[in-house]
C-alpha cells in the first residue's frame, strides 16, 4: 500500500466535495472490499464534526470506521475483539490528537478554545483529512506487517 497515494486520494474526495469522514474512509475501502459509494454512504453522517454538529472530526470519524472494518468483532460474544478494537480506536485518536491539537471539529476550526487554551487555526480540514489518512496508512502498514494481530475481512465467519 502506498501511503502518500492514499493520503492523495483522501484530500482529492475532499476537495472534490465530499466530507471529511467520506473523504477518509473512501481512501481505504478498496482494502475492505466495499465499493466507492458504500463507502461514502457509511461515512455521510460524520461530516462537519458528525451532522454538522462540530463534535468529533470528521476525519477522525472516518478512520474509526476503517478500524471497525479492519478489526471490528462481528460477534455479540466477543468481548476481546471488542476491547481490542476499542484500543485501536483509542490509540487512533490519541494520535490524531496529538497531531492536530484536538478531536473536536468546533476546537480545530477555531469556533471554541481548545482545553489548553491554545487557539487553532482556521478551516484546518483539507490537513485534517491528510493526517487522517496518514495515521489510518501507517496502522494499517503496521497492523499487516504483524499478520498475527489481523484477519483479513473476507476470512471472519460473520454469524
Amino acid at each position: 500500500m502506498d501511503k502518500d497515494v492514499r493520503v492523495s486520494r483522501a484530500v482529492g474526495y475532499f476537495r472534490q466535495g465530499y466530507n471529511c469522514a467520506q473523504a477518509v474512509c473512501a481512501a481505504f475501502a478498496d482494502l475492505y472490499g466495499l465499493t466507492e459509494e458504500q463507502a461514502m454512504r457509511v461515512a455521510a453522517s460524520f461530516g462537519g464534526g458528525i451532522g454538522r454538529m462540530h463534535e468529533t472530526c470528521g476525519a477522525a470519524c472516518g478512520m474509526f470506521i476503517l478500524a471497525g472494518l479492519d478489526c471490528g468483532a462481528t460477534r455479540a460474544e466477543d468481548r476481546e475483539g471488542k476491547l481490542h478494537n476499542y484500543e485501536v480506536v483509542q490509540r487512533l485518536a490519541a494520535e490524531f490528537r496529538r497531531r492536530n491539537g484536538s478531536l473536536v471539529c468546533a476546537e480545530l476550526l477555531g469556533m471554541r478554545p481548545p482545553a489548553d487554551g491554545v487557539p487553532l487555526k482556521k478551516r484546518p480540514c483539507a490537513d485534517t483529512v491528510a493526517e487522517g489518512a496518514r495515521i489510518f496508512a501507517d496502522y494499517f502498514e503496521e497492523v499487516h506487517e504483524m499478520p498475527s494481530l489481523h484477519k483479513p475481512l473476507q476470512d471472519i465467519e460473520l454469524a
